[in-house]
């Protein structure tokens, strides 16, 4: 199995390059920027037609939630374009698509574990070009896999567990939101679910077109951002206190869901999945970096 990964150097398609060694059955293609601009449809068709791909996992995405606001044209280039250029590509070779995406594409002010099925109401320019991108993705390749995913984190790049520990370090106390509810995501975990998912359809242990819809990937449990702060500070022994603020108290220019806890069901029963709780991938995580800093 021939799989390409675009927007490889990103948090998800790190990890995915840190995994590939363990499913030595594939063969990967990692490219980013540099070696594929997804907003350029013809260099997409290009890469793709040379290449035997079966499966294409698309980490690529403009990410800068609040700088989107000001740069709405290169965030749509990237998050609905790019993809729409992947898709459009991809059906002519027929090859299977699995589309990262967000759960900002939600924020419908419901206070429970949010569904596939649920409406979508995007309220700032990064969830808006994302939704396009997702529906782009499922208009042109109905058989495409569009996992969202939430307050993603991982030992690389730049992240909120990152930040924290860089802060915490600094300071004696930081004011962190405690009303914007969720769950973090371990980009290796949600890196490894995917690979395992494409193992198990290709050993033949699933039913023939379920990697198709909408899914929904996060770590198990609730929590708030000023609750993960302490957590990562609990875990490393940083002394720094968390003061709990509200959104209102520290405004940016991209409106946040103050509710995005994803419900895991349909992926959990559909792939056979067991999601680790986010507390025990976050130690997963910092011990990780611990090595590395050591190293």
């Amino acid at each position: 199995m021939n799989i390409l990964i675009t927007g490889s150097n990103g948090q998800v398609g790190t990890e995915l390059q840190y995994l590939a060694k363990q499913f030595s059955d594939f063969e990967f293609t990692f490219v980013d920027l540099a070696d594929l601009d997804i907003t350029d449809a013809n260099a997409v068709y290009d890469f793709i037609n040379s290449g035997d791909y079966n499966y294409i996992i698309n980490c690529a995405a403009y990410t800068a939630v609040d700088k989107a606001e000001e740069n709405e044209k290169i965030a749509y280039e990237v998050n609905a374009m790019g993809a729409k250029n992947i898709a459009q590509a991809a059906v002519i070779r027929n090859i299977q698509v699995i589309h990262i995406s967000t759960d900002y594409v939600y924020h419908n002010d419901l206070d429970r574990p949010l569904l596939e099925t649920d409406p979508t109401n995007p309220q700032s320019v990064y969830a808006s070009t994302k939704l396009q991108g997702d529906q782009f993705v499922q208009m042109m390749l109905p058989s495409s896999m569009v996992i969202r995913t939430s307050w993603v984190y991982s030992s690389y790049g730049h992240n909120f567990v990152k930040t924290m520990l860089r802060l915490g370090k600094e300071r004696d106390s930081l004011g962190i939101v405690n009303d914007q509810i969720g769950t973090p995501t371990y980009a290796h975990d949600l890196a490894k679910a995917i690979l395992d998912i494409i193992a198990k359809m290709e050993k033949g242990d699933l039913v023939s077109g379920k990697m198709q819809g909408v899914f929904h990937y996060s770590n198990d449990g609730v929590t708030h951002w000023a609750d993960f702060a302490k957590k990562i500070f609990e875990l490393e022994k940083i002394d720094c206190k968390v003061n709990e603020i509200e959104t209102k108290d520290y405004p940016l220019p991209a409106a946040r869901p103050p509710y995005s806890v994803l419900d895991k069901t349909k992926i959990k029963e559909t792939f056979g999945l067991e999601i680790p709780n986010w507390e025990k991938s976050l130690a997963s995580c910092l011990e990780l970096l611990r090595e590395k800093n050591m190293g």
